[in-house]
Formats: C-alpha cells, sequence, structure tokens
C-alpha cells in the first residue's frame, strides 16, 4: 500500500488527512537525518490518529513519544526519537504560570481566547490548567518569548506572567466518581449504560448517531468489546474510563470498576 492509500485509509477528514502527512513527514526527517523532530500540541483524537498511522507503516513503539510537558497532560506533542535519544525534547515545551487577583474569576475558555486573540494558533497550546488566582499554562517553547512580552490579560483580568519549571506545573484535581456495577457483557453499550447511568437503548442510541468516541476515535459499534484502560466520551455526557475487569458473579454477570470524569 503506497503512501496515498495508507493516509485515506488512516483519515477520517481531509484536515486529518494534512496533519497525518505532516506526521509521517517527521517521522521520516527523523530516520533519515537521525535528528530529533517533533509535531506542535495535539488533542487526544489527533493523538489517537497519529498512532494509528504509525502503527500501519510499521513503526517501532520505541520510535515516538508523546509529551505534554507534565504527567497526564491531555495536549500533547509527538516527538520522534533517533536510536541515540533517551526521551522527547522536553525544551520544547514551556510553562508559564499567570496570576490574577480576583479568584474564581477566569476559565479555560478566557485563557484560550486571550491566547488565540493575540494571534497564536491552538497548536501552539498545550494544557491551560486553572486555579483559584492562577493558571498554568503550557505553550510551545517558540511561543514563549512573545507571551512573556505581550501577554498583559485574559477576560477582563490583568495577568502577571512569569515563566515556570516544568516540574512546578500545578494540574488543579478533577472531579470524579468510581462506579462499581456488573455488566451482562462488556459490550461498548454495556459499559456505557453502566458508566452514565443510562440505559442500555439510550446508550446504543448515543453510539448509532456518532457521538461516541472510544480511545478517541469514533465508535459506532455498540457491540464493540471494551478493555480495561479504555476512554470512552459521549458527546453531550463526558468522559469515563474502564478501570478493572473483574471475575464473574454467580448469576454469570462481569463485576467492573469505572471512573467517571465529572
Amino acid at each position: 500500500m503506497n503512501r496515498r492509500e495508507l493516509l485515506d485509509r488512516a483519515s477520517a477528514t481531509a484536515e486529518e488527512r494534512l496533519l497525518l502527512g505532516h506526521v509521517w513527514d517527521k517521522y521520516e526527517q527523523c530516520r533519515s537525518r537521525c535528528v530529533p523532530t517533533h509535531t506542535e500540541f495535539l488533542s487526544p483524537q489527533e493523538q489517537a490518529a497519529a498512532r494509528r498511522l504509525l502503527q500501519a507503516i510499521g513503526a517501532e513503539e520505541s520510535e515516538y513519544a508523546f509529551f505534554g510537558g507534565y504527567e497526564g497532560a491531555e495536549r500533547r506533542q509527538l516527538h520522534f526519537l533517533p536510536d541515540w535519544a533517551f526521551g522527547p525534547e522536553e525544551d520544547a515545551v514551556a510553562a508559564l504560570r499567570c496570576r490574577f487577583y480576583e479568584a474564581g474569576t477566569l476559565n479555560h475558555r478566557d485563557f484560550l481566547g486571550s491566547l488565540m486573540g493575540l494571534g497564536l494558533t491552538r497548536e501552539k497550546i498545550g494544557d491551560i490548567l486553572v486555579g483559584e488566582n492562577s493558571a498554568d499554562v503550557l505553550v510551545s517553547r517558540t511561543a514563549e518569548p512573545f507571551l512573556l512580552e505581550q501577554w498583559e490579560s485574559a477576560g477582563r483580568a490583568h495577568l502577571q506572567v512569569a515563566p515556570l519549571a516544568l516540574a512546578d506545573v500545578t494540574a488543579p484535581a478533577q472531579a470524579q466518581r468510581e462506579v462499581r456495577d456488573t455488566v451482562s457483557s462488556l459490550r461498548l453499550d454495556s459499559v456505557l449504560s453502566s458508566g452514565f447511568s443510562i440505559s442500555r437503548g439510550k446508550a446504543a442510541d448515543y453510539i448509532a448517531a456518532g457521538k461516541c468516541e472510544l480511545n478517541y476515535a469514533p465508535c459506532m459499534k455498540g457491540d464493540k468489546q471494551a478493555a480495561e484502560g479504555d476512554v470512552i466520551t459521549i458527546r453531550g455526557l463526558g468522559k469515563i474510563r474502564l478501570e478493572t475487569i473483574g471475575g464473574s458473579t454467580k448469576k454469570g454477570r462481569i463485576s467492573i470498576e469505572i471512573t467517571r470524569f465529572l
């Protein structure tokens, strides 16, 4: 299968195809020149698409790594590693701490809107971690000098912006709820029913309507078998993660533990 056919098969949209072509170029650049390369920040959906492409072209997992500046980052760069590299180039990601005086006055949208209002494109911006009186913002290293000089406000609040070591990035705890249940099978619609406390029929409707993503890839198969570690999102409802799959009960049902993110 040639490059065009592989990109066509791996891409769901023309925009995604363009992105995956860029990912492939970065991979080939690393291999041919034996130098580290990386993309800008990718969303979880884009990361999943890139991973599928890399698997399709036979890339080894040791040849690439995702990095967003801190453990648990959602938006991450994709770094390609030559044989001599031990890990991603951490200095490709910069962290900024933005302080403001009125607690709780700014949210994620305020910060993102302010950054894009300054002319930054979305791929230059990583996670935005908003606290009470400050926010830690991950950006591409190339954007850091401009932001330190020009970024003065978000929403209606004045900001004090300073560089921050990656080791000092603070991610606010995300509200979540643990769900323990039993299911008749590990079908996707059955797991969704437990995780979101909806009927199995309603779960099937969401899947059929194209509102479900399994590990950040669209999934319209209600009978798809879920596995431990799977992240499942439903547009309009939120996100769950299937943490553990236990044994069978006396009635033949399967015990599961799910984290629901609130």
